[in-house]
């Protein structure tokens, strides 16, 4: 969603009486990439853009087709061959070892339907949506259809298309598919948009600030919260879209917590950790973290027990104690990207082990059975020596 709103945010700022302006998608890959299908970035006739649809390899012939592009205003698939035996003609040896086809398309703002002003209407939205674009075919280059989770059209329809689109929504996986629209053959690119994540700190205390700074950094929404005004103070976190003074009864009132929700309990203050762990537990949440050792969750789960109320083991898998990636973090920066690494894991659907040994690609999403990662355990034995066990 970041890049979605960097494109927006480009777009808006086009003096468009002086310039064109292009959108390139990856829509589809084989073999290897450095982006995936669903990439995007945003061209002006000036040479400049915004967003990538590779490691910088292949933006500068992008440009040159997006200038024609512009000047014809009908928009046309590239297919760009990055194995290393056929890529000469790039001028570059890239060494990929992938085949990508990217969509570019004229942006035409007096176009209604042009993709950005689409994407302006759902770049907020807190619910995921499926999107169909044909990217080939006789006609309708750019076209796009999209659905909410629930069935609700948000832009154009297609009998077709429906049952693909929903099932998006399960799979979570793009793809690309031949359809018959209208009685003509088109290539359509099918995939998944999904809100940004929005993170919860509940604890405005120094070590909060790194993760609040790092996760803006990624396009999230930050909203900090205390039951102390002095902590959260906006000199101490002027890039968070929401500060927050909030008695621990009533979070589930003031704040709004959805699947694409990340709540981190940070404040060293057992009883308020405690207390809002409780309103917590019942929400949306998918990651629930909580700063401290092991015992401090365990006191919780205890009292929970014994006076209520107590956690399912559904609710207890959702509570990442103690929190973060084992990285080695000791200072509250390094800290903050042991926290923000593993919210990035659980919403990516991820193991977040090493990626040299990840078995299958890097970018496909893990299955849950799947073993996708060996485990690599080093213990120190006696001798002060690294084995693998």
């Amino acid at each position: 969603m970041k890049e979605f709103k960097a494109i927006l945010s480009a777009y808006k700022k086009v003096d468009f009486s002086q310039h064109q302006a292009a959108l390139a998608t990856v829509i589809r890959v084989h073999g290897s990439s450095y982006r995936s299908p669903g990439a995007r970035m945003l061209i002006t006739n000036d040479g400049h853009w915004v967003g990538s649809i590779s490691g910088g390899c292949l933006e500068g012939d992008a440009l040159r087709k997006a200038r024609k592009v512009m000047s014809e205003r009908k928009g046309m698939t590239v297919t760009y061959d990055t194995r290393e035996e056929s890529n000469q003609s790039l001028g570059i040896g890239l060494g990929c070892n992938g085949v990508i086809d990217v969509l570019i398309e004229p942006v035409d703002p007096q176009d209604p339907h042009n993709p950005i002003t689409l994407f302006e209407t759902f770049i907020d939205k807190q619910t995921p949506l499926a999107m169909a674009t044909i990217f080939s075919g006789p006609t309708g280059i750019g076209k796009r259809f999209v659905v909410s989770q629930s069935g609700e059209i948000v832009a154009n329809t297609s009998k077709e298309l429906i049952s693909d689109l929903l099932r998006l929504f399960e799979t979570k996986r793009s793809e690309t598919k031949a359809y018959q629209i209208e009685g003509t053959q088109v290539d359509i690119f099918l995939e998944l948009i999904e809100p940004g994540i929005t993170l919860i700190l509940f604890g405005g205390g120094f070590d909060a600030r790194p993760v609040s700074q790092l996760a803006k950094s990624l396009g999230w929404e930050v909203q900090v919260t205390d039951e102390c005004i002095a902590h959260i103070a906006p000199i101490f976190f002027p890039e968070a879209d929401k500060l927050s003074l909030c008695h621990r009864n009533f979070i589930d009132r003031d704040f709004a917590i959805t699947p694409y929700t990340a709540c981190v309990l940070m404040s060293h203050n057992y009883e308020y950790d405690r207390d809002v762990l409780k309103k917590l537990a019942a929400s949306a949440a998918p990651y629930i973290g909580i700063l401290g050792p092991r015992k401090r969750f365990d006191k919780m789960l205890e009292e929970f027990s014994l006076a209520g109320p107590e956690l399912s083991e559904e609710q207890i898998q959702r509570v990442h104690s103690p929190i973060g990636l084992d990285i080695g973090a000791e200072a509250p920066d390094e800290i903050a990207i042991s926290i923000i690494a593993e919210i990035q894991t659980v919403f990516s659907n991820r193991s977040g082990g090493f990626l040299k040994n990840r078995l299958g690609p890097i970018h496909l999403r893990d299955t849950g059975s799947d073993q996708v990662f060996k485990q690599v355990y080093l213990k120190r034995d006696e001798g002060n020596k690294f084995n693998q066990g």
